[in-house]
């Protein structure tokens, strides 16, 4: 199969599924190899602006986003809001982002207030999700982050958070 064929076949396919795929999940369509080259290719061509989409690596995979260019045309034709998070999620999200897995008991004492009702909400959110039970008396849940966080924050991985300190912590992608 042709490149452009194939480049035709991962837009259509990545159009279709409205999530980050990974090349895994491309792999009926071509050898690793062959869509390496094509992503690359693909991605070349929709920098520029003129077709009013790019791909975005997230979540250890690709995605269509609007391109920047064409951001302001979407928000007066759609207006699209925000997912609320709210600042307690915020935080337990970023003790969790930096330092999973980690238990209920030691989100609460890192944050020093309660946050079974917000753990509840990230959970139901797909933010958050348990990665284990810890090694210890009662063997508590470990809770850690999940790809939906990834790609709500426009994350490859966790590599990709800035280090602590460092400006705003987490920026919204919708």
């Amino acid at each position: 199969m042709d490149t452009q064929t194939l480049k035709a076949q991962i837009l259509a396919v990545l159009f279709a599924a409205g999530r980050p795929l990974a090349l895994g999940d491309l792999s009926p369509l071509g050898t690793e190899d062959a869509l390496l080259r094509a992503i690359v290719a693909l991605e070349h061509d929709l920098s520029d602006g003129t077709s009013g989409v790019q791909l975005e690596r997230v979540a250890g995979g690709w995605r269509l986003v609007v391109h920047p260019l064409h951001l302001t045309a979407v928000e007066q034709v759609l207006r699209p809001t925000p997912p609320r998070i709210s600042k307690a999620a915020l935080e337990v999200l970023a003790l969790l982002a930096y330092q999973q897995p980690l238990t209920r008991a030691e989100l609460e004492a890192l944050r020093g207030k309660s946050v079974e009702g917000v753990l509840d909400g990230l959970l139901e959110r797909q933010l958050v999700q348990v990665v284990g039970e810890k090694e210890a008396v009662g063997r508590p849940k470990l809770f850690g982050t999940t790809d939906r966080f990834l790609e709500l924050f426009g994350l490859e991985s966790l590599a990709d958070l800035p280090p602590l300190g460092e400006g705003p912590v987490l920026l919204l992608r919708s």
